[in-house]
């Protein structure tokens, strides 16, 4: 498989902490449009937007600002990052995501997962002790009606389903691709696994191959079940900026992300200090925060690659909301400069090996 790269935002609205301001929704969502328009000129393979119900926040509907990127853009796959499976319904997930990939030509992906951030479950009426059953059984239900038409399916959390046609279908009849969000739990990778579904590895800190461990066992779980290395597809995804110079995108990117750990990490009054050394640490060749020069960034993917195997990176840009004007500059250095250089250099590994 051809390796890819990626660019996911959550669309914070917090203060800027070098000028104070506040970006209203409205405008926040038409810069992710934009970053979406400039990721799909400069050739990157994915853009994602998360999921979130809270004031600090611009998309709580990914699926639709997934859509006015669709109108904007002709080849870039778009995808939630994450669908908050656990407090939603499979059914309107999967309409919603089968008419974005309808008016996108199929270009539709789902990234989804239990959810980080809790505000979703007493907002839409879910108890948050049962989390990780309604998470276990929708998934089920997702799957489900992803492989057929009508559906009937009865679970314990949410009312049967008999001969229920769920439509629209994908676009051309494809499959829409289905990536489980793995926070590091053994749980959640084997959960990936044993369904045969692509893990969506999301690193926040440690070391860059840190998570060795979690992906081999998701390989070798996904392998008993009988699932083929094509169908075990892992990707990494973390916060990252790029710049010209080492030295710019660590002073770029700091104060956004350090207000971003301090204002927006999970829940309300639990985020943590980031002191500029720590911050330097994490962003070192052994860091797993991927932050540098564009060579920097392709040296890390291809250290990272030896460790997992994985076939796509997805780079968190705008954690803590950095400026929209180097933002753009920084999808266009990974799509122009970092992707061209790491599919080469993995497409010779490959024919080495072979």
């Amino acid at each position: 498989m051809v390796f890819e790269i990626g660019v996911y935002h959550f669309g914070e609205l917090t203060p800027d902490p070098v000028t104070g301001e506040t970006v209203s929704p409205s405008q926040r969502l038409h810069q992710l449009i934009e970053q979406a328009e400039v990721a799909d000129e400069a050739g990157l393979s994915v853009f994602a937007v998360g999921e979130h119900h809270r004031p600090d926040f611009a998309v709580s509907a990914p699926a639709v600002v997934l859509a006015a990127m669709a109108a904007r853009t002709s080849r870039i796959r778009l995808s939630s990052a994450v669908t908050v499976l656990s407090s939603d319904d499979p059914v309107r997930v999967f309409q919603q995501f089968s008419t974005l990939d309808n008016i996108s030509d199929g270009r539709a992906e789902m990234i989804v997962g239990r959810g980080s951030y809790t505000e979703s479950f007493p907002l839409f009426g879910y108890d948050l002790a049962s989390y990780g059953d309604l998470f276990e059984e929708k998934l089920d239900l997702l799957a489900r009606i992803q492989d057929s038409d009508p559906v009937t399916w009865s679970g314990d959390l949410r009312p049967p389903l008999h001969e229920a046609s769920i439509a629209p279908r994908p676009y051309e009849g494809r499959r829409i691709p289905l990536w489980v969000a793995v926070g590091g739990t053994p749980a959640s990778v084997i959960r990936a696994a044993t369904r045969g579904l692509p893990m969506a590895l999301g690193i926040l800190g440690g070391r860059v191959d840190g998570f060795t461990p979690f992906v081999d066992a998701y390989r070798a779980a996904g392998e008993e079940h009988g699932f083929s290395s094509d169908t075990l597809r892992v990707s990494v995804n973390g916060p990252g900026f790029v710049a010209k110079t080492s030295q710019a995108a660590l002073d770029i990117s700091y104060p956004y992300f350090a207000a971003g750990m301090k204002e927006n990490f999970h829940q309300r009054g639990q985020g943590h200090l980031m002191p500029r050394r720590a911050y330097e640490a994490s962003a070192s060749e052994m860091g797993a925060l991927f932050i540098g020069s564009p060579q920097q960034i392709i040296d890390k993917i291809l250290l990272q690659h030896e460790a997992y195997g994985h076939e796509r990176y997805i780079m968190q840009l705008g954690f803590g909301n950095s400026p929209q004007k180097e933002s753009l500059e920084a999808i266009e250095l990974l799509g122009t400069e970092v992707l061209p250089v790491v599919q080469r250099e993995l497409a010779s590994r490959d024919a080495a090996a072979a």
